[in-house]
């Protein structure tokens, strides 16, 4: 249970008064959630100083002054499209508040003739009269104390006013309690960091510029301890997994010569490094969770081929599962003719699979006759049983979450698990997002592939793109034509696709193809094909290909409205050419107008093929967020850390995590009590299972 002390926060904001349900719901919009500790969460962005308080003869005209004044009269307005004025003095000089559209009746009540009134908003001259539109506070003497200040001016959106938001935060506030310190006293002291409660208040009413940067004291405790919630967390799962039986499945060093005898081709050091790692953590009684980090082309199926050996070498199964069907179907392609060679038996099972095909593929799954199981998330289903699952490789695992990938090993008993990315992942992001597992690399490509030349062309001059792809296909080439993004929109990215299409078509004729993300899967599968195997020149695609797909024919590369993709994106997309002997080329087409931000991309793009500067190089531009290419991916959001600025605080927080598991796994001394409310307050309750569980 959430303890008591956080209750006041976890409440929600239609018990602020003056938020009706209109307004819970644009707070829901703006913040995630209409919980009050969302708002916390939700720091300024710049602030109005209000404290400038001159003479009416001293205010300067365009800025905010907050001004204390008599009223002397009100000129009502003389037709509805002129405003009513209060004139008002202070023995230097006038000044007129003008109000459009107010009801008279408010306005006497107001500002009474012959009474004093604190009002501040920006002050302009008009026909040589100073005068303040629509006053932001008014107030009397009494009041000055509440709009001679600093006030915060926070992100917004549509429908919410800055006047709703600061009247809510300043009911917000007052709710935050005091709560147990759970930083270490020794970090506390070196880093100068003020109390959970003061850091709060501080953030949300800063004094200058300097506090509302990302490095301002509060913000970087705030910054700290979501972080450390989030290493926490990771922790306590990694710590569950590891305590959970695992199994031994010592290298059979005859099946790995035979596999090694039957490649056709000599691994690199980085993929015997990575095999040694996989090979030591699955010979050890414990399960295994390791994350394959390789770059696009670096041989992670390989890999991962060894790490099954050793499962089915023990009389276990092994699994690999990936997010498309055509990933999948490739999969098997590959794996299957070193499979056969090792007298070993590969099902794949897909969606697509149906009726008797299926009840037949399952049962061979359940009565182990299938060793090596390939497959896309089907392989989640209820009804899909394994005799004996010793290992659970997943590929691409953001388009999975942790959840899902705790379910597949849960379809075993202590069921090792590999997780592979092509997607290199910045160091600080591998912490966050994958931080409950060993990290293998794959830094380097096999022998004879050819560095990729990739240029960039404007789309002024998209004419000659196109006669020199005519070129390249007469020479026997194959080439990708990706369409741009045009939205976060199958539908318009689909129509930019087709387009497209059609006008290729009409150069290229019927030895074209097109594919995007709304095909059935078997439509898919036979464009990749007939692509494939020669039968296709040319294929016009969405993003679909931009994972995993492998043609080593195809040497050419076009990527239209290149400025519109994220780094690691153009990237993977660039990884689907350069796979054989011969050169390939990659063409960056880009609009002329493009933004700072775009040419920094496409520059980095050109100049590098090393996936993890590249990503280094994303999380810059980009920020964690979109890094991974999708929203639900099970990285964590963060609402107060900011990876670019708060990278060095990650590795703290880790080791901060991991002595604390070492010391007090369950969380019990008093430390441990104040931990656990730091990861109910950062809604990080799922990781409070894992103490109960073990």
């Amino acid at each position: 249970m959430r303890p008591f002390i956080l209750d006041p926060i976890f409440t929600s904001v239609r018990s602020l008064k003056g938020v009706g349900p209109r307004t819970a719901k644009l707070i829901e919009k703006l913040t995630g959630s209409e919980k009050l500790v969302t708002l916390l969460w939700h720091l300024p962005l710049r602030f109005i100083d209000r404290r400038f308080a001159p003479t009416i003869a001293n205010a300067p005209s365009g800025k905010i002054v907050t001004l204390t004044a008599q009223v002397e009269k009100h000129i009502p307005a003389p037709t509805r499209a002129r405003p009513h004025r209060v004139r008002c003095t202070d023995g230097t000089g006038a000044v007129d508040l003008v109000y459009f559209h107010a009801k008279g009746n408010w306005l006497n009540t107001q500002f009474p003739i012959g009474e004093t009134r604190v009002i501040s908003g920006e002050v302009e001259h008009f026909h040589g009269m100073l005068q303040m539109p629509h006053p932001d506070l008014i107030g009397t003497e009494e009041e000055r104390e509440k709009i001679e200040i600093v006030e915060p001016v926070y992100p917004m959106t549509a429908g919410l006013t800055h006047k709703t938001m600061h009247k809510i935060m300043t009911q917000v506030l007052p709710h935050v309690p005091s709560l147990p310190e759970w930083i270490d006293d020794s970090l506390l002291k070196r880093e100068d960091w003020p109390s959970w409660k003061d850091a709060i208040e501080k953030a949300h009413t800063p004094d200058d510029e300097a506090d509302l940067l990302p490095n301002e004291i509060s913000r970087t405790r705030l910054a700290y301890d979501e972080l450390l919630a989030n290493q926490l967390a990771i922790a306590l799962v990694r710590n569950f997994t590891r305590e959970q039986d695992g199994r031994a499945f010592p290298v059979s060093d005859e099946m790995t010569e035979n596999a090694r005898a039957a490649l056709p081709f000599t691994l690199t050091g980085a993929q015997d490094r990575a095999i040694d790692e996989i090979n030591q953590d699955m010979a050890e009684p414990y399960r295994m969770l390791r994350l394959l980090q390789g770059d696009v082309g670096s041989g992670k199926t390989v890999v991962a081929f060894f790490a099954i050996l050793n499962a089915v070498a023990n009389g276990a199964q092994g699994a690999l599962m990936a997010p498309t069907e055509i990933l999948a179907q490739q999969h098997a392609h590959n794996i299957r003719p070193f499979a056969d060679e090792l007298g070993l038996k590969v099902q794949i099972l897909t969606g697509r699979h149906k009726g008797k095909k299926r009840t037949e593929i399952l049962e061979q799954i359940a009565d182990g006759t299938a060793q090596i199981i390939i497959g896309t998330h089907a392989l989640f289903q209820d009804d899909v049983i394994f005799k004996d699952l010793g290992l659970a490789v997943v590929d691409e695992q953001h388009r999975f979450g942790v959840h899902q990938r705790l379910k597949l090993s849960d379809k075993g008993n202590g069921t090792d698990i590999l997780v592979m990315t092509a997607t290199p992942i910045p160091r600080t992001l591998t912490l966050t997002a994958y931080g409950d597992m060993e990290v293998s690399r794959l830094d380097e490509k096999p022998a004879g592939r050819q560095p990729i030349d990739t240029r960039l062309i404007s789309n002024e001059r998209l004419q000659d793109v196109v006669e020199g792809l005519q070129r390249k296909i007469a020479s026997g080439a194959r080439a990708y034509w990706v369409c741009p993004l045009v939205e976060e929109s199958e539908i318009i990215d689909l129509a930019a696709a087709e387009e497209r299409y059609k006008l290729l078509q009409n150069i290229f004729g019927e030895r074209i193809g097109l594919l995007h993300g709304r095909m059935k899967s078997k439509e898919k599968d036979e464009i990749m094909q007939r692509f494939a195997a020669g039968e296709l020149d040319l294929l016009v695609s969405t993003t679909v290909i931009e994972v995993g797909v492998d043609v080593p024919e195809a040497t050419l590369m076009i990527i239209e409205h290149a400025e519109r993709f994220g780094l690691s994106q153009l990237h993977q997309l660039r990884g689907r050419v350069g796979r054989g002997k011969e050169q390939s080329a990659c063409i960056l087409v880009y609009d002329r107008k493009i933004g700072e931000i775009g040419r920094k991309r496409l520059q980095t793009i050109r100049k590098t093929e090393d996936g993890f500067v590249i990503a280094e190089e994303d999380l810059k531009l980009r920020g964690a967020g979109e890094l991974l290419g999708t929203r639900q991916s099970g990285l964590p959001e963060f609402k107060l850390a900011n990876l670019n600025e708060h990278h060095r605080l990650v590795q703290i927080a880790r080791d901060d995590a991991k002595l604390i598991i070492m010391k007090d796994a369950k969380l019990q001394t008093e430390r441990g009590q104040a931990l656990r409310t730091l990861l109910y307050l950062f809604e990080r309750d799922n990781a409070i299972q894992y103490l109960r569980s073990g």
